[in-house]
């Protein structure tokens, strides 16, 4: 059983999220969707908050579960027997930073397998830090979002966070 990681913060998830996880859940049989903390960011949604929200819009996809990881990609895919690594890349700045990821990643546990998936077109230009921009000045979100994502910002930005 081949089993798939898809790292990623999702802060939130996004429709192009979505997207890869509906397309690499046909492909493999078992997907793990891993929220992974970054240093650099600053998350609208704490860890435990994204993992509900991606729960609640995959939860008609069998073969996906949804976890979180604090350590190193590398150190994630031991835990799995014949791992592979998706990334979603919707244009050549994310292609140039996931190939170098690829290559630590791959130095770190030479038995790791990454796997590109292209964007759809309608989500090349949708990224999570876009949705929170746009959020914060009361945009629209349906193209972007699911509902329920976008209930849940829409309560996080009228909360004050």
């Amino acid at each position: 059983m081949i089993t798939a990681i898809y790292p990623g913060t999702f802060d939130p998830v996004t429709l192009g999220h979505l997207d890869i996880i509906r397309r690499v859940s046909r492909i493999f049989d078992r997907l793990v969707v891993s929220v992974v903390m970054n240093i650099e960011k600053t998350p609208l949604f704490d860890v435990g908050e994204r993992i509900d929200l991606i729960r609640k819009t995959v939860a008609e996809l069998p073969n996906v579960e949804v976890t979180s990881s604090a350590g190193l990609l590398a150190d994630l895919a031991e835990q799995y027997e014949s791992p592979v690594v998706i990334k979603g890349l919707r244009n050549h700045i994310d292609y140039e930073y996931e190939t170098t990821m690829a290559a630590f990643n791959k130095r770190l546990n030479p038995g790791l397998e990454t796997f590109f998936i292209a964007a759809k077109l309608e989500y090349t230009y949708v990224s999570s830090r876009a949705v929170r921009q746009l959020a914060a000045y009361g945009a629209d979100l349906s193209a972007y979002v699911p509902k329920a994502v976008a209930d849940e910002i829409a309560k996080k930005i009228l909360s004050g966070r």
